[in-house]
């Protein structure tokens, strides 16, 4: 069986990334016999002008989109998208404009234990912000989710309470600008192909089988 690297770049502000998430499991649950798949999340900032206490989320909202209108237009569409998916958008619940570098920190701290305690410490910021409005900029925020993943919270504070890795999350988003990323979520696949925005399962599930072949073919033209 193939296996296919896929970097997620997403930020955890951003609704449509939530989104991406639970179809990105949906296609690998289906492709699941075929290819396997590892998955790295990869920070990317909407709003890296954010304070880290946080300001009006939807005032900050209303102002980008340019009318409450699109706004409620917006978030009307992703919670009809949510619902078919099992996420429930709870956007009232969301009064602070976070600051995710922290967050992203997390992320990254995370993944030194493994793909699968990332994937999850990812799952827990999303639902915290999307589904329960807590503000996951906040170090308390985010030391719960820490322990709730397994991480040892005593280290993860330690290094909350510090400046460890933020140039690192800082130079990763650079590098993902400097690669084209404009916006989020975009995947890339193996390091090489491409593919943005929230997309359904079964185009990611086919990107997924299409690399996997390309992968087969190659290594028996070189026998």
């Amino acid at each position: 069986m193939e296996r296919v690297t896929i970097d997620v770049v997403s930020d955890i502000v951003c609704p449509w990334c939530y989104l991406a998430k639970a179809r990105l499991e949906l296609a690998i649950a289906e492709v699941q016999d075929e290819v396997g798949i590892d998955i790295n999340w990869r920070p990317y900032q909407l709003d890296p002008d954010a304070t880290a206490d946080g300001s009006d989320y939807r005032s900050h909202l209303i102002s980008k989109l340019g009318s409450a209108e699109r706004l409620d237009e917006s978030q009307d569409l992703l919670r009809q998208y949510g619902k078919e998916i099992g996420i429930s958008y709870n956007f009232e619940a969301i009064t602070v404009r976070a600051n995710t570098l922290d967050a992203h920190r997390l992320l990254h701290w995370a993944r030194i234990e493994g793909g699968e305690v990332q994937d999850k410490v990812a799952t827990a910021l999303f639902k915290a912000h999307f589904e329960d409005g807590r503000n996951v900029a906040e170090h308390d925020v985010l030391l719960d989710i820490a322990t709730r993943c397994g991480l040892d919270r005593e280290m993860i504070a330690q290094l909350l309470g510090s400046d460890a890795d933020k140039d690192t999350i800082r130079d990763e988003i650079e590098s993902a600008q400097q690669m084209g990323v404009n916006g989020v979520p975009f995947f890339i696949f193996d390091g090489q192909y491409a593919v943005s925005g929230a997309q359904m399962p079964d185009v990611l599930a086919n990107a997924m089988r299409d690399i996997a072949r390309m992968k087969t073919e190659a290594r028996k033209s070189m026998i």
